[in-house]
């Protein structure tokens, strides 16, 4: 038979251990409150239960709306194919000046004076400038490196470097641009987007290159597919044309130029004999050119994609779009640096005075899609972008 005092004992204690714990307990449940993917659970069963008290007739009302709901999606993928249609429409009128441009980069064309007539906020400094340069030549006329300086400057043809200073301007692109690269984007002459405007919707990427010692080709290419079509088991959820494929292209690269592998040395010792030998093997280099061999998307929209390629190619849709839709069309103000702090400044107008924003490299419940939407209005910033 059981000891009486014992049991007493061990049920005191038992009340002790828990009231140790208790404040345990309500640490761990505030902790668990404060995770979003907890209170987004918490909030789709308190939505459920709502849904299901609901009287039946309410419930078969509520499916006619979603009927209704369901129509006006795709009345909106209809205007946003409409869209991009105009888009490409539009885009024709922009290309010859995108071209001319090319041109005056390249040095093919050099402007007229009126051409050139263009005032700014610098203009008073370059009097100021000018002013100084003509004392200099009346105090002590002309010098030799002056002569120099000026028969260098005629030599100089176009906008040198022009999409290499882009690229190192754009922190998104920065990123992505290693040392052993830039002597190769120093060749980058210009960027052109080819519009596809119906199978597949989407658009071409085209980076052309002057004659170089690095490889063959005269034109790199990447090629994105975009869908404008509500998704069959989750419609609601469409917000417009959506990156969901992108394809690169094969880079034709002259003997020892790949800076996308390297050679490593690597020393293996025998099993049973203890013999070393010296094994080289050849891997991947980070480098701004594997852009152009992003990971391959199965043609089964439904198949698995594990996360690290998941998020590969999220940041490759990222950085399409933005050359497309921001980069291209405004060369000259990344060149310059107006575009990013206009940029800079829409980043700040968005959050209230004094309210912190959240970022998502901050949030462990991030998780980014293998699609982004390339809906009106909806571009991504370099800030909200990740590095491959």
């Amino acid at each position: 038979m059981a000891d009486p005092e014992r049991i007493g004992d061990a049920a005191e204690d038992l009340e002790e251990m828990e009231e140790e714990e208790e404040p345990t307990k309500v640490a761990i449940t505030e902790e668990m409150l404060q995770r979003p993917e907890v209170l987004a659970a918490l909030q789709g069963t308190l939505h459920r239960e709502m849904m299901e008290a609901l009287p039946a007739s309410v419930k078969r009302r509520i499916k006619a709306l979603k009927k209704l709901q369901l129509e006006s999606t795709h009345i909106e993928a209809k205007f946003y194919e409409e869209v991009h249609l105009l888009e490409c429409k539009y885009h024709k009128l922009y290309s010859p000046l995108y071209e001319k441009r090319g041109e005056v980069i390249s040095g093919l064309y050099e402007p007229t004076d009126a051409e050139c007539e263009w005032e700014s906020d610098d203009e008073k400094i370059d009097e100021v400038s000018d002013a100084l340069k003509k004392k200099v030549k009346i105090d002590g006329g002309d010098s030799e490196g002056d002569k120099n300086d000026v028969n260098k400057n005629e030599d100089v043809k176009g906008i040198p470097d022009f999409w290499l200073t882009i690229f190192k301007n754009v922190q998104l692109l920065s990123e992505m641009v290693q040392e052993h690269d830039e002597p190769i984007l120093k060749h980058l002459i210009d960027i052109k987007v080819i519009f596809l405007e119906s199978s597949p919707m989407g658009f071409v990427l085209e980076f052309h290159f002057s004659q170089n010692e690095y490889f063959s080709n005269s034109v790199l290419t990447k090629e994105y597919e975009m869908k404008c079509k509500p998704d069959e088991s989750d419609p609601f959820s469409f917000e417009g044309p959506e990156i969901f494929k992108c394809k690169g292209c094969v880079i034709d690269w002259k003997k020892g130029k790949n800076v996308t592998v390297k050679t490593i040395k690597k020393k293996q010792k025998h099993k049973s004999r203890g013999a070393v030998r010296t094994v080289t093997k050849t891997i991947q280099n980070d480098s701004f050119f594997n852009f152009f061999s992003p990971p391959a998307v199965p043609d089964d929209q439904d198949a698995e994609i594990d996360e690290e390629t998941r998020a590969l190619l999220t940041t490759d849709f990222e950085i399409g779009h933005y050359i497309r839709e921001r980069i291209v069309p405004r060369a000259v103000l990344y060149y310059t640096g107006e575009a990013l702090e206009d940029e800079d400044f829409e980043e700040e107008e968005e959050g209230e005075e004094g309210e912190e924003e959240e970022d998502d490299d901050d949030d462990p419940t991030y998780k980014p899609g293998n699609r982004i939407s390339v809906r009106s209005g909806n571009n991504p910033t370099p800030g909200d972008c990740k590095q491959q």
